[in-house]
């Protein structure tokens, strides 16, 4: 059976994307595709997607790429830091503290604010759990910080951090009738747009002689009569 592999990485939300196309294209099952941040252009071109939800930066060496939204950068603290009393705070707020830097962040750093760690944590959910036991603070986007949420944790806006986007990516030689469905899906077209969508089958000739309304002859008119009136009499000599 055909179906459409959508990959997603960690913090990527196509839950309403995935509903829209089943309402849409009920006969192609969409299989969503977990994979980390790192490996989601790899997974594309080993062909085992036809489209990724990923984060920028990406290598775009053979790749279509459509940004799609730039996410809100916060700092993740334990609930008893002193930034948990703050409604939005900055990179200068965090140089006495120790910013963990997982193996697998995404943001562009020029320079990484506060103190360094030791080492660096292999995942964003092992610099969470450094950051519940009071190592450190973790600077990651929004999405990331709603998905590793703890009660003994929370987090705040970091004014002048680096951002992450997400943007949908796919093969440039694999623009099918598919993967334009799935674009019209993500930039919000309406069911009735013609893009994205099969062209309807040409009509076959024979089967539209067949069709063809058969019209049935109209009954003859009635000869018009000339001369006298039908009610006049031979006059006797």
């Amino acid at each position: 059976m055909t179906s459409f592999r959508l990959a997603y990485v960690p913090g990527a939300t196509p839950a309403k994307w995935v509903r829209t196309w089943a309402e849409r294209v009920p006969a192609v099952p969409l299989t969503l595709v977990p994979v980390a941040a790192a490996d989601a252009t790899a997974l594309l071109r080993a062909r085992e997607a036809d489209a990724a939800l990923l984060r920028s930066p990406i290598d775009r060496e053979g790749l279509h790429a459509i940004p799609l939204y730039t996410e809100t950068t916060v700092v993740v603290v334990a609930k008893e830091h002193l930034i948990a009393a703050a409604d939005e705070v900055s990179t200068v707020d965090l140089a006495d503290d120790v910013v963990l830097h997982p193996l697998d962040d995404t943001l562009e750093w020029s320079s990484l604010p506060g103190r360094p760690a030791v080492s660096r944590p292999e995942t964003t959910a092992d610099a969470i759990e450094l950051v519940a036991a009071g190592v450190g603070v973790l600077v990651v986007p929004q999405s990331l910080a709603r998905l590793h949420h703890r009660r003994d944790l929370t987090y705040r806006p970091l004014a002048d951090a680096p951002q992450s986007s997400v943007a949908l990516s796919w093969l440039e030689d694999e623009t099918t009738d598919l993967m334009e469905q799935f674009i019209g899906i993500v930039r919000g077209r309406t069911v009735n747009s013609t893009r994205g969508r099969a062209p309807a089958p040409a009509a076959d000739p024979a089967s539209a002689e067949r069709k063809r309304p058969v019209r049935k002859p109209s009954p003859p008119k009635p000869a018009r009569r000339t001369g006298g009136g039908a009610g006049k009499r031979r006059r006797r000599s």
